[in-house]
């Protein structure tokens, strides 16, 4: 596996990086929702939505991807609404590696923010709406504010964890090269056609990214 020029080095890297900021975005939008519902709710049936929400932490990730492929592949209603609404598949293109990162991220981001947000004193939350204030103004001037730590922490697990997935995302979104090529696909094609010293420098990257994204979540867990 050669590369010609430098565009080539570095598309994987840059559509990585898009992959991540987006779909970590969406995942702490959704994980957040989910969470403070099962933090703050009780319902019938809760046991089993959480152990559902959790079981992609279990699943191998070629198990999500296969998933993934049945419910969005072209055969599928999904897949066949894409085709007709928007005349493009969802399979094998970046937004399906935006999907696959989303569902595997989506529970440490969802596990993050629920302990955050069951760490806040509900008594100030009940204090807040006894005085006549909304769901939505105590959630963003008691919860939040209070919790804040872990929903930033809570998005760069998501991130990093966008960043590093391969099984899912090699799925439903492919290996095409400046398209839906990740870090990730992009190191197994360099090993598996011989070019390690090129694997080690795209894996040199991931390792640098990841590194930092974790060192600034456990700095945030830490801070006082």
């Amino acid at each position: 596996m050669e590369l010609t020029n430098w565009t080539e080095f570095t598309a994987p890297i840059l559509l990585s990086l898009k992959v991540s900021v987006v779909a970590s975005v969406f995942v702490l939008l959704l994980g957040g929702g989910a969470a403070w519902v099962m933090a703050r709710r009780s319902f019938p049936g809760k046991t089993w939505v959480e152990t559902a929400i959790l079981l992609p932490l279990v699943l191998p990730p070629t198990v999500v991807g296969f998933l993934l492929l049945m419910l969005l592949g072209k055969k599928s209603w999904i897949g066949q609404l894409s085709e007709l609404l928007f005349h493009r598949p969802i399979i094998f293109t970046w937004s399906a590696a935006v999907i696959a990162s989303i569902v595997v991220a989506f529970p440490l981001v969802y596990q993050a923010m629920k302990t955050g947000f069951s760490a806040v004193n509900r008594d100030l939350e009940d204090a807040a709406r006894s005085t006549g204030a909304s769901e939505w103004q105590v959630l963003r001037h008691i919860t939040l504010p209070l919790a804040w730590r872990s929903v930033v922490s809570a998005y760069i697990l998501g991130f990093a964890r966008g960043l590093g997935e391969f099984g899912a995302t090699l799925m439903i979104a492919g290996n095409i090269p400046g398209q839906t090529q990740t870090l990730p696909t992009a190191i197994y094609i360099a090993v598996e056609a011989g070019s390690h010293t090129l694997a080690w420098y795209w894996a040199a990257c991931i390792i640098a990214i990841s590194f930092v994204m974790l060192l600034l979540a456990n700095r945030r867990s830490t801070e006082k």
